[in-house]
Formats: structure tokens, C-alpha cells, sequence
């Protein structure tokens, strides 16, 4: 009985929107969030899964307010790297501010957690991002704004750690995602167990590590898979990751996952990505429109 008490005291801190947040988050009063500007508003979206509210951007067409036939648009949502927030994309890389309004899509950039990795961590129930970005995150864009709600509408991106979050996300789920991107992606977890506390979700490498394997994008890849989304990859000749980049495309031209990969001048940097995102962008606009 102490169980269920904990559990329906968090549900209903949850709906009165009392949860302790990863960051302040009082002002906000509305479903549709508090205007950072025109087109940009920043929303708490609450995770059952893990007992908290976490903040996220949503970046809006310009059309979303201007049409009077209140059209439905698609969703991208796009994931921050390792030590990042919510709130990078739209502060380092602006551009997307433009881009939503140029495809007519809602970009959604939500918080992912220091070092989360976007796995649903089995030994920290505190650190559950593939159920909250994967479907938490969406049900609540789909209920709070006009939306196509089918996978072909429903496209996922990241860079570095968020790259590898949506490739894995997308995979596994690819009912939910139809279109999926990667840039920079740590594809293969298990090259970089030295560091950046994979093993505070995962446990030491040594002790589990057919469990880093089956969390790692380069061996889902390597599954038999009935259904895949359409996916890009692109990552800079001289980017630190650039060997797992190669590995994962090898691995799904092997497998015949359909993809299309990327290389091209750049690093593990912000002047990349920026670059980068406009070719998901476009890459995701052409599959909404073909379907």
C-alpha cells in the first residue's frame, strides 16, 4: 500500500504542475507556453516515467498563426548533445527559428538530460528518456498543437549523443518516426565507455557488456528489421566520431537499411551543425511531402 501511495502522489503533483523541474519554470501558465518571441515558445512537458516536468522549445511556422484554415504540420524533433539542454539548438543555432517557417514544420527541441544518452536507464529510474522523448514528448505536442499525428509526419534528429538518441529511438520505433537523422552521432557506445557516464545508466562496461551492445545504434542496425524509417546521416571528415559514422552506414548498407550518408568538410563543432541542420531540414520537408 506505501507503493501506491508514493505512485498517486506523484501523478497528482504531476497534474498540478508541482513536480521539481530540472529548471525554473513558475511562469508558466499556459499549454502553449511562454513566448520566447514570435514564433518560439517554451512549454514544461511532464514525464510519468520518471516523476518530473522538463522544459522544451517549440519553434512554430509562421504560418501556424496566420491560417485561417488551421492546417495541421508536421514534427521534428530535435535532440541536444552530451552536457547540453533543451535550450541549445535555438540559442547556437538560430537558424532553425527560419527554417520551421521555409518548410512549414514545428520543431520541437526538448531536454534530454546532462548525460542521459536518451535510454531508459535499467539501474537510475531517474534517467528514462527513450520512453520520454520517444512517447511522452510526442503525445503532448500532439494534444497542445496542430499536428499531423501519423509516423510519416513524424520526423527525429540529433547531434553527438542526440544523434545516436534519435537513430535508436527511430529503430526500434519506427511506427512513431518514419523519418530519422544523425548528425555527428556517437553511434557505438561501447568505444567510448572510458567516459562521458554511460556507466551511471548502464553499469561497468565489463560486468554487462552485451547490455552496451543491444544500446548501441551500430548493433541495432545489425538486427533483422521488418520496417525502417527513411534516415540521413552526415558527419565532418575530421570529426572525432567520423570512424563510428563510417561503421553504422557500412553496417546498414550491409543490412540494407535504406540511409543516405553524408561526409563533408568539418568538426565536432557548433559551426557544423548549424550548417548540418539545414540539410536535415530539407531532407526531412521532401519526405513529409512525398510520404
Amino acid at each position: 500500500m506505501q507503493g501506491l501511495k508514493i505512485i498517486t502522489t506523484v501523478l497528482i503533483c504531476l497534474a498540478l504542475g508541482a513536480c521539481r523541474t530540472e529548471e525554473p519554470t513558475k511562469e508558466l501558465t499556459t499549454p502553449i507556453g511562454i513566448s520566447i518571441d514570435s514564433l518560439v515558445r517554451r512549454v514544461a512537458i511532464p514525464s510519468l516515467a520518471m516523476g518530473k516536468v522538463y522544459n522544451a522549445n517549440i519553434i512554430l511556422p509562421e504560418s501556424y498563426f496566420l491560417d485561417s484554415t488551421m492546417q495541421s504540420y508536421p514534427v521534428v524533433y530535435l535532440l541536444h548533445g552530451y552536457s547540453g539542454q533543451y535550450s541549445h539548438w535555438y540559442e547556437k543555432a538560430p537558424i532553425i527559428r527560419s527554417l520551421a517557417s521555409e518548410y512549414d514544420m514545428i520543431i520541437v527541441t526538448p531536454e534530454g538530460g546532462y548525460a542521459s544518452w536518451y535510454i531508459d536507464s535499467p539501474i537510475d529510474s531517474s534517467s528514462q528518456f527513450f520512453t520520454y522523448i520517444s512517447q511522452e514528448v510526442p503525445s503532448y505536442i500532439d494534444e497542445h498543437f496542430r499536428t499531423y499525428p501519423e509516423a510519416r509526419y513524424r520526423g527525429i534528429t540529433g547531434l553527438s549523443m542526440g544523434g545516436h538518441g534519435a537513430l535508436s529511438i527511430a529503430l526500434t520505433m519506427p511506427n512513431l518516426f518514419g523519418v530519422a537523422g544523425s548528425m555527428s552521432g556517437a553511434l557505438d557506445i561501447r568505444h567510448i565507455k572510458e567516459d562521458y557516464e554511460i556507466d551511471k545508466l548502464l553499469g561497468e562496461y565489463e560486468a554487462d557488456s552485451l547490455l552496451w551492445a543491444s544500446h548501441s545504434v551500430v548493433v541495432m542496425a545489425q538486427q533483422p528489421l521488418r520496417k525502417t524509417p527513411l534516415i540521413l546521416m552526415d558527419c565532418g571528415v575530421d570529426d572525432i566520431v567520423i570512424e563510428m559514422n563510417r561503421l553504422l552506414h557500412q553496417t546498414m548498407l550491409d543490412s540494407k537499411i535504406r540511409h543516405t550518408y553524408i561526409e563533408r568538410p568539418g568538426e565536432h563543432t557548433w559551426l557544423y551543425w548549424e550548417d548540418a541542420i539545414e540539410c536535415q531540414l530539407k531532407f526531412f520537408d521532401k519526405a513529409f511531402k512525398e510520404g
